[in-house]
């Protein structure tokens, strides 16, 4: 088994993290000799250092504990990459628990594909007193991909990833600083990779749930994250070098027109009650982000400080 470093970042989720860790503590069919876990205390106090401190004791892999002070999504992960010793660094998030499986399923799918970067799905789980919209709240925050193993031509979030370190463009702080607060540091990151021939692959058994913060569990955020995704495409090609003039524009009419469609039938199922009608709120929103994706309507959801 090669080095691997299991990066978990985190900010004032004690008992999150804590869930996380121990995860991967139980997992089976790899050598902790060769394993590392890495904690990113975003705070500007320490104040996951009493967690990762308990955690460290009888673990059975080191635990380095790393407490980045400048607030941002981007500082976090390249402040744990400078620390991370692996030559493979598998992320979770601390809303995340990996089943025993996990990692030796990243592991293999790696091996097998000869794979720059491993994705795997992630299984959101509401809390039981969640009723309006659960459906569509679970599957915002899960993550569904093929159900087969193979190699694919697109790529998927950091959470539930095993990257290969010599892949990357920049092995010590490879995540965009400009994306510290608005996210999708990692979608930047793995279109860089994409295009310069990196190979992506998918698997299956590779699976974790998470358990979304129950102050996420609503509408309020999850539209304004939807319009907050469909800003992808359009900003990936203002940032592309050179610059890809023609497919912003031809984003932003694609957004457009979604934005008009799908609100129409979003206003239509609304009157009507109808069962699905936050997930064509969700589908309008995201054309209206690929729209208007430049500064004034870039949304913080990172980098808050204490």
């Amino acid at each position: 088994m090669a080095r691997v470093t299991v990066m978990i970042p985190t900010q004032r989720r004690p008992d999150g993290l804590a869930v996380a860790a121990r995860s991967v503590f139980g997992q089976v069919g790899v050598d902790f000799a060769e394993l590392e876990l890495v904690i990113v205390d975003n705070d500007q106090v320490p104040s996951a250092k009493p967690v990762a401190d308990a955690l460290s004791k009888g673990a059975p892999c080191p635990v380095i504990y790393v407490n980045e002070k400048r607030p941002g999504v981007a500082f976090a992960r390249n402040a744990g990459m400078a620390r991370a010793s692996g030559d493979f660094i598998a992320f979770l998030d601390d809303d995340e628990e990996a089943p025993s499986g996990w990692l030796a399923a990243l592991l293999a799918a790696q091996d097998r594909y000869d794979a720059d970067v491993v994705f795997g799905p992630v299984k959101a789980r509401a809390p039981d007193h969640i009723d309006q919209h659960r459906d569509y709240l679970e599957r915002f925050f899960s993550r569904i991909g093929p159900a087969e193993a193979g190699v694919i031509d697109y790529h998927y979030g950091c959470g539930d990833s095993l990257i290969r370190r010599s892949a990357l463009p920049d092995p010590v702080a490879p995540f965009a600083v400009e994306r510290n607060f608005i996210g999708g540091e990692d979608d930047l990151l793995f279109g860089h990779m994409g295009a310069a021939g990196k190979r992506f692959a998918w698997e299956p058994a590779a699976w974790v749930w998470e358990d979304p913060v129950p102050s996420r569990l609503n509408l309020g955020y999850t539209i304004q994250r939807a319009f907050a995704y469909g800003q992808g495409p359009s900003a990936h090609c203002a940032a592309a070098v050179p610059r890809d003039d023609l497919g912003v524009a031809r984003w932003m009419v694609i957004g457009l027109g979604q934005a008009a469609v799908f609100g129409l039938v979003a206003a239509v199922k609304w009157a009507v009650r109808a069962k699905d009608r936050a997930e064509w709120l969700d589908r309008a929103a995201r054309g209206l982000g690929k729209t208007f994706w430049w500064g004034p309507f870039k949304i913080q959801f990172y980098g808050r400080t204490a």
